[in-house]
C-alpha cells in the first residue's frame, strides 16, 4: 500500500507525462551541434579559459574553502570584483556563486513586507522568487508595456520604498527591455529600477558590456546584475552597484553570507573570458551577422519566430507535442534545440528555443535551416494525416 507521499508523487509525475511537459536530462554528446545553451561568444570551450582556471586551482586550490566572509575571499575573487565594476561603469561589484542567488539575495536583503516590488510578468523564475523570499508586496506589469507600470506605481504610493525589476533580454523570448523607459518611468515615482541583465552582459553593447552597462549609469539602474556562466563562459553570478549597495549586500543578503565562494580557478578563467572580449571583438561581429541571416532566411521560409533581435530565437509552435516532435527530429539529425513547454512559458506558447552562438560556423546554419525546412514539410504532412 502506498503512502501519501509516495502516491502524491505518483500522480504529480504521471500528469505530467500525459501533458507532454515531463523534463528528461540527458547527457550531452560532443557530436551534436549545439544549438540549445547559452554560449553565445563560444567561450566555454575555448582552452584558454581552461587553462586559467586550471593555473587559478594550481595557485590556490581546487575550491574557496569557506563562505566570502570567513576566509573564501581570495585574490583572484577581488580581481574579478573590480574588473566586472569596471566593465558596467560601477563603483563596486559582488560575486555570487549562481545567477539564481545573486537575484534571490538581491531582493532578500533590500525588501521586506514594507516595500511595493512591480516586475514585468515574463521576469525569470529567480526574480519572482525572490521577491516571495522576501514578503514584499509584488505587483506584475504587462509584458514590456510602461503605461501599465505607471499605472501601478500611480495606485502604490502608500509604499516608501519602490523597486521596479525587470530582465535586460528576456531568456523565453529574446526580446529587450526598454531600459531608458523602465528608468525615467521609476525616477518619476521614486523607485529604484534593478535590471538583470544575464543574457546581455558580453553579447549587447559596444564594449560587451551588456543592454544596460555605462549607457544606463548607476543614477538610472542602481541595482544591475550578471551571470558569468552565459556569454562569459564560465559560471556564478554578481550584482554591481554603488559602495552603499554592495556593503549592504554583504552584511544581509543570506545566499552570500552562507554561501561558500565559488571556486578560486573558476574566477581566474572569468578574467581570462574578459580579457577575450575586450581583445576579439570580432566574436559579436560574428554572431551579430549569424542572427541577421538566421532571421532572414527563416522568414523566407515563413518560419513562425518571435520578434526577436538577440541570440535567442524563439520558433513558436504552441503545442507541446509538437514541440517535442520537432525538438527529437532535430537531435536525429545532429541538432540539440531546447524544447520550452509550460510552466516555463505560458499554456498555448511551446516553442522551439534557439540559441546562436559566435561558436557556430555558416556550415552549422546551414544544417540547422535546411532541418527546419525539412520538419516543416514533414509537419505539415502530419497534420494532414491525423485531420479527419
Amino acid at each position: 500500500m502506498q503512502d501519501a507521499w509516495t502516491r502524491h508523487l505518483a500522480e504529480r509525475a504521471d500528469a505530467y507525462r500525459h501533458r507532454g511537459l515531463w523534463r528528461q536530462r540527458r547527457t550531452l554528446d560532443p557530436a551534436l551541434i549545439d544549438f540549445a545553451g547559452n554560449d553565445y561568444l563560444g567561450l566555454a570551450r575555448d582552452p584558454r579559459l581552461a587553462e586559467a582556471q586550471a593555473e587559478g586551482a594550481r595557485r590556490f586550490g581546487a575550491g574557496a574553502r569557506a563562505s566570502h566572509l570567513v576566509s573564501g575571499h581570495l585574490p583572484a575573487h577581488q580581481a574579478l570584483e573590480a574588473r566586472l565594476a569596471e566593465l558596467t561603469g560601477r563603483p563596486r561589484a559582488l560575486l555570487f556563486s549562481t545567477g539564481y542567488m545573486a537575484n534571490l539575495g538581491s531582493l532578500q536583503a533590500l525588501c521586506d513586507d514594507r516595500t511595493a516590488v512591480f516586475q514585468d510578468r515574463l521576469n525569470h523564475a529567480s526574480l519572482l522568487d525572490g521577491a516571495v523570499l522576501a514578503k514584499a508586496r509584488s505587483r506584475r506589469f504587462h509584458h514590456r508595456d510602461l503605461g501599465d507600470l505607471e499605472r501601478l506605481l500611480r495606485r502604490s504610493s502608500r509604499e516608501t520604498r519602490k523597486l521596479v525589476v525587470s530582465d535586460g533580454v528576456f531568456s523565453m523570448d529574446g526580446d529587450l527591455a526598454d531600459v531608458a523607459g523602465l528608468a525615467t518611468t521609476s525616477a518619476r515615482h521614486g523607485a529604484w529600477l534593478m535590471i538583470d541583465d544575464a543574457h546581455g552582459l558580453g553579447v549587447l553593447g559596444a564594449r560587451g558590456d551588456g543592454s544596460v552597462g555605462r549607457v544606463h549609469g548607476m543614477d538610472q539602474v542602481p541595482i544591475l546584475v550578471g551571470t558569468l556562466g552565459k556569454a562569459l563562459g564560465s559560471a556564478g553570478a554578481f550584482v554591481a552597484g554603488s559602495q552603499a549597495l554592495i556593503e549592504h549586500l554583504i552584511q544581509f543578503a543570506r545566499p552570500y553570507i552562507y554561501t561558500t565562494a565559488q571556486p578560486p580557478g573558476v574566477a581566474a578563467a572569468t578574467l581570462k573570458a574578459l580579457e577575450l572580449l575586450e581583445t576579439e571583438p570580432e566574436r559579436r561581429t560574428h554572431l551579430a551577422a549569424l542572427i541577421a541571416r538566421f532571421r532572414t532566411e527563416a522568414a523566407m521560409l515563413g518560419l513562425p519566430l518571435a520578434d526577436s533581435p538577440t541570440s535567442i530565437q524563439p520558433l513558436m509552435l504552441g503545442d507541446s507535442q509538437a514541440t517535442l516532435r520537432w525538438a527529437e527530429r532535430l537531435r536525429e539529425r545532429g541538432l540539440l534545440v531546447g524544447a520550452i513547454r509550460e510552466p516555463t512559458v505560458p499554456r498555448g506558447q511551446a516553442r522551439l528555443r534557439i540559441t546562436l552562438s559566435a561558436a557556430h560556423g555558416e556550415g552549422d546554419l546551414d544544417a540547422l535551416l535546411q532541418a527546419l525546412a525539412d520538419l516543416q514539410v514533414e509537419d505539415s504532412r502530419h497534420r494532414e494525416a491525423v485531420t479527419p
